[in-house]
C-alpha cells in the first residue's frame, strides 16, 4: 500500500525542543533568582525532565488533568507542596515566556516539508495539548503545512497506544498502511506507529544507532528516500 501522508511528532523532531528548553530554563532560573539553587542548568533540567515524565504518566493514567500535572511539576521542582494554583500557573507562564523566546525549527525541517509537499499530505500527532502545539506551530510559521493536528490531552490517549495513531489516521481519512509517522523516540514513536500498522520512522538525530528492527534516519533529508522506497516488505530498514 503506497504512503499518502506523513504524520509528524513536533518536539525534538521538527522543533529543537532540547535547545530551547535549556536556554529557557537558564534565563528563567536567573530571572527568578534560583540560579544558585542548582549546581548547573543541566542539573535543573534533569530534575525538570524527571518530574515531567513522572507527572505525565499520572496524566496518562487519568490520575490528574493536564493543567494540574503541570502545577504539580512546578510544586515539586520548587519543593513547595502548598503552592497555590495561581502561583504555580504564574511561575510556569514566566518560564514559558523565556522558553518561547528560544524557539527554533531544526534547519532541515522546512526543506523536508518543502520537498514532500507536492506528494504527501501532512498532519501532527503529539503527546501534548492542542493549546501548546497549535500555538507553537503558528509561532514557528508552519501551522499551515498540516491539515490535522491531534494531541494526547484532547484525545484522552497518548502514543505509543495504537488508538492515538489510529485517531490521527482517521482525521486524515486514510488507512494506517497509507500513513508514515516520523518521531525522535524509537519506542513511543517508531515502534508504536509500526505496531499500529503505520510506517514508523525513527529520527535518530544523535546517530546512536541500534534498534535494527526500526526504520531509522539521522536527518530529515533522508526521509523522501524512505517514503518513496517503502522497504517494509523485506529490504533493509535502517538508513544512515
Amino acid at each position: 500500500m503506497a504512503i499518502r501522508a506523513v504524520l509528524w511528532d513536533i518536539d525534538d523532531t521538527l522543533f529543537d525542543y532540547a535547545r530551547a528548553d535549556r536556554a529557557g530554563m537558564r534565563a528563567h532560573l536567573t530571572a527568578e533568582g534560583l540560579a544558585g539553587g542548582y549546581a548547573s542548568v543541566e542539573q535543573a533540567l534533569g530534575r525538570w525532565k524527571e518530574l515531567t515524565v513522572l507527572h505525565w504518566r499520572r496524566f496518562e493514567a487519568g490520575g490528574v488533568d493536564f493543567l494540574e500535572q503541570r502545577r504539580e511539576r512546578v510544586r515539586d521542582f520548587l519543593e513547595e507542596p502548598g503552592m497555590t494554583r495561581e502561583a504555580a500557573d504564574g511561575w510556569f507562564e514566566r518560564y514559558v515566556a523565556h522558553y518561547e523566546a528560544a524557539w527554533e525549527l531544526f534547519p532541515d525541517a522546512v526543506p523536508a516539508l518543502d520537498v514532500l509537499a507536492g506528494d504527501y499530505r501532512h498532519g501532527v500527532l503529539s503527546n501534548s495539548s492542542i493549546l501548546n502545539q497549535d500555538h507553537k506551530l503558528r509561532a514557528l510559521g508552519v501551522r499551515d503545512r498540516f491539515e490535522a493536528v491531534l494531541c494526547a490531552a484532547e484525545l484522552g490517549v497518548a502514543k505509543p497506544a495504537a488508538e492515538a495513531f489510529h485517531a490521527a489516521c482517521t482525521a486524515l481519512g486514510l488507512a494506517p498502511g497509507e500513513v508514515a509517522y516520523v518521531g525522535d523516540q524509537p519506542d513511543i514513536d517508531a515502534r508504536g506507529a509500526t505496531e499500529a500498522g503505520l510506517l514508523g520512522i525513527w529520527l535518530d538525530r544523535a546517530g546512536g544507532g541500534g534498534r535494527p528492527e526500526l526504520h531509522r534516519i539521522t536527518g530529515l533529508g533522508q526521509l523522501p528516500g524512505v517514503l518513496r522506497g517503502d522497504t517494509r516488505f523485506g529490504a533493509p530498514g535502517t538508513i544512515g
